[in-house]
């Protein structure tokens, strides 16, 4: 049998391994496959672009998410700090790690809750594993996970290959979208369905869009291979080399975002996997999406201080800011509904 590591050390490792090891998936955004036409004459001044929108009744001053990331460990709860500070700061919605660890040891809670402590008026997110649905939660857990941190919306994430590949893995996804359906009809705030990084087929987005999702994460292929994470922490050579076969398994994020958009067309999606700036967010929203989520790069930004975490997301507005202006538009909104991309 192989050996199961204690949540918070799971956590630990999590933080630890996305910092240090190469852990990127073996395929690409498919991002890249797309440009935007380069307009000479815009028409507009770069301060006529406005990045804002209005989610779950949440004004946001730009299309950015900070993706769940962390909670359940000392380090993760400042981590969580300055995420949160940075995102009060700069006006963008934020999603705190799987919130398993508080739910089943209270004294995890402080680890989240700082973040709507430190960030009163930002979109925030709590987050539960599916799968635990067939492992005795339900709407208790979830609500305890909402009031835990006052969130506006849940996040119910998607990983089967992840535990496939980890020792002692919860494997048992049979019969879930019922349950996850029982959940957004009882839950009185949102519900989201992600992924954790293998995107989104059009069978799953028809199937979360039946069950009555209000939104869909893609967490496409192309960034951070959850995989490989396990890989890097396996006790042992069989779960090693059981987690590296899949380095490039998955669907892209392009591709993830338009089979929602084909298989649900009217719900709401937030694009996330392997967006490195302001460009690939523009292209998603153009391609979309409504949000774009960014996890790596503020990682790093949030071990150094808030203040980083800060530039790096003033840099991913100016960056689309630019991208938007000389395509030629004022707003998100003109930019997906004339989809001005070219392959």
């Amino acid at each position: 049998m192989r050996k199961v590591a204690p949540i918070d050390e799971r956590k630990a490792d999590h933080i630890r391994i996305n910092l240090e090891e190469d852990v990127r998936s073996g395929i690409t955004t498919g991002l890249e496959r797309y440009r935007f036409t380069h307009e000479a004459l815009p028409e507009i001044a770069l301060s006529d672009v406005d990045l804002g929108l209005t989610l779950f009744e949440k004004k946001l001053r730009a299309p950015i998410l900070i993706s769940s990331m962390t909670g359940g460990t000392e380090e993760a709860g400042e981590i969580n700090q300055r995420l949160a500070e940075a995102a009060q700061e700069t006006g963008i919605a934020l999603g705190v790690g799987s919130q398993r660890a508080a739910i089943e040891d209270p004294s995890y809670i402080p680890t989240f809750k700082i973040c709507r402590d430190v960030a009163p008026d930002i979109l925030l997110f709590a987050n539960l594993g599916a799968v635990q649905l067939n492992y005795g939660y339900g709407i208790d857990e979830c609500q305890r996970a909402v009031d835990m941190i006052e969130a506006d919306a849940l996040i119910l994430h998607l990983n089967p290959l992840q535990e496939a590949v980890q020792a002692g893995g919860d494997t048992n996804f049979a019969g879930l979208a019922k349950k996850i359906e029982d959940i957004c009809k009882k839950l009185e705030v949102p519900v989201i369905a992600k992924e954790v990084g293998w995107g989104i087929s059009e069978r799953t987005a028809k199937l979360l869009a039946d069950c009555g999702v209000d939104a869909i994460d893609v967490a496409g292929a192309g960034g951070t291979s959850w995989s490989q994470v396990e890989m890097h922490r396996a006790p042992d050579e069989f779960t090693r080399e059981l987690a590296a076969t899949f380095v490039d398994w998955g669907t892209n994020t392009a591709d993830s975002i338009l089979n929602v958009k084909k298989a649900a067309p009217e719900k709401t999606i937030f694009a996330s996997g392997g967006l490195k700036n302001g460009l690939d967010i523009a292209k998603s929203i153009a391609l979309g999406a409504t949000l774009g989520g960014i996890t790596t790069l503020v990682l790093s930004a949030a071990m150094t201080s808030t203040q980083k975490v800060v530039e790096t997301i003033g840099l991913l507005k100016s960056q689309m800011e630019t991208t938007i202006f000389t395509a030629g538009f004022r707003d998100l909104a003109e930019l997906k509904k004339n989809n001005p991309l070219q392959k």
